[in-house]
């Protein structure tokens, strides 16, 4: 069944609007719980689908999970290892994660490829290639993974590119591998530092995280936690660009600005004007934009996930914007979206170039993946009329009550 958001552009935004907990860390913080002998629990969880589907697949493993508001308890007492060869796998891209933590547990692990938003080429071979360093030895059969090791041995382990979802699934591989292990260029993302800290509350041994290089010394075993996720920085960057688009005064709370001084230093270059406080960023009216020029990079830099979002707002902007992709070359899939509301975005392979201003007019649009449906909510605020996206689902997977906080703005949405 289509799932539709309808959008009646042309209110503006006003008021507060509190960032759920971290879309990418509770991603990978659900699979990791596979490395724990006793509860887990986890607070201000986010109610998005990804963690649906994620406590689906912890109970095919006979893990018990016990849902109360925000509130997980994770029991994995009683975890059996089955083949995770369910289409659960291939609707997310971060059951990948389960292999880290499976085969760390087990020394075995099979299962579907995983899935996710599609963005172009999205190869695991770093993954592979740092399981093999620790002695696993894998086998591919079409759509299926097996990794299997008689043990793990500690090893120096470099990463030709810093990978995020690399490093987490070797951290976890290494977490009961013999002896020390060293990640190399290790991506640095504030997530990587959010289910580090979880594991070593589990006593895990985990030094370096958010630099470019992670010690982790294999233990034999890791006991239970509590464990408060930390905010989103992504779901928090597209309610600020929303309310640079479209707002009046939006404060936007619960919020760690440190992790997205990339965009908001590209905001200020704007012309949007902005007020930080420790946990908080007040966004005010902007009487003009001024066109911009970015360049997405592994964190601290642009983040990738925040480029679709700004491209709807860049529409504004009196001038010629233009954005370099370097992590998912493909990742435009929006800018033929936005075209059909009026934009006029020219794309090549790995960047786009946004003549603006242009004036948006509702129509039917469709999310081809999560942040895609975000720029298009973004752009359906902005646009006059009454725009329909359809496939959000895509959007339901990384946004906890996006509508309702959007219509406690003051938004015409449903």
């Amino acid at each position: 069944m289509d799932e539709m958001i309808r959008i009646r552009g042309g209110h503006k935004l006003k008021g507060e609007v509190r960032v759920s907990s971290c879309k990418n860390s509770v991603v990978a913080i659900l699979p990791s719980v596979v490395l724990a002998s006793e509860i887990v629990k986890l607070y201000d969880v986010p109610e998005i689908k990804d963690v649906e589907i994620l406590i689906k697949l912890l109970e095919k493993l006979n893990i018990s999970v016990s849902v109360k508001d925000d509130e997980l308890t994770i029991d994995p007492t009683d975890i059996c290892n089955v083949d995770l060869l369910d289409e659960d796998v291939m609707k997310l891209r971060a059951s990948y994660y389960f292999m880290g933590a499976l085969l760390g547990r087990f020394r075995h692990v099979r299962m579907y490829s995983p899935g996710g938003c599609n963005l172009g080429p999205r190869p695991i071979d770093l993954h592979l290639k740092g399981f093999e360093a620790l002695g696993a030895k894998i086998k591919q059969d079409g759509n299926i993974i097996e990794i299997d090791a008689e043990e793990l041995e500690g090893d120096d382990i470099y990463l030709d590119f810093a990978s995020v979802g690399a490093t987490i699934n070797i951290m976890l591989a290494a977490c009961f591998a013999r002896g020390r292990t060293t990640i190399e260029n290790a991506a640095k993302e504030p997530e990587i530092i959010d289910l580090s800290s979880m594991l070593n509350k589990m006593g895990a041994q985990i030094r370096g995280a958010g630099t470019s290089e992670i010690t982790i010394n294999g233990v034999s075993r890791l006991k239970g936690c509590i464990h408060d996720i930390i905010p989103d920085r992504i779901e928090a960057g597209t309610y600020i660009i929303a309310a640079a688009a479209c707002g009046e005064d939006v404060t936007v709370s619960n919020v760690i600005p440190q992790h997205i001084e990339a965009l908001t230093s590209k905001l200020e270059e704007m012309g949007v004007k902005l007020e930080q406080g420790s946990d908080y960023v007040r966004v005010f009216e902007a009487e003009e934009l001024r066109p911009v020029d970015i360049i997405t990079q592994p964190f601290p830099g642009f983040a990738t996930d925040l480029q679709q979002p700004l491209t709807a707002l860049m529409t504004k902007a009196n001038g010629d914007s233009h954005i370099e992709e370097t992590i998912y070359t493909e990742r435009f899939k929006h800018c033929k979206e936005l075209n059909a509301l009026g934009a006029n975005i020219e794309t090549r392979t790995g960047e786009s170039l946004i003549h603006g201003p242009t004036p948006l007019k509702g129509s039917d649009i469709f999310a081809t993946d999560l942040r895609c449906g975000a720029s298009l909510v973004i752009a359906g605020l902005m646009a006059k009329g009454e725009t329909c996206i359809h496939n959000a689902y895509h959007i339901y997977r990384g946004y906890d009550s996006i509508v309702d906080k959007l219509k406690a703005l003051g938004a015409d949405i449903e």
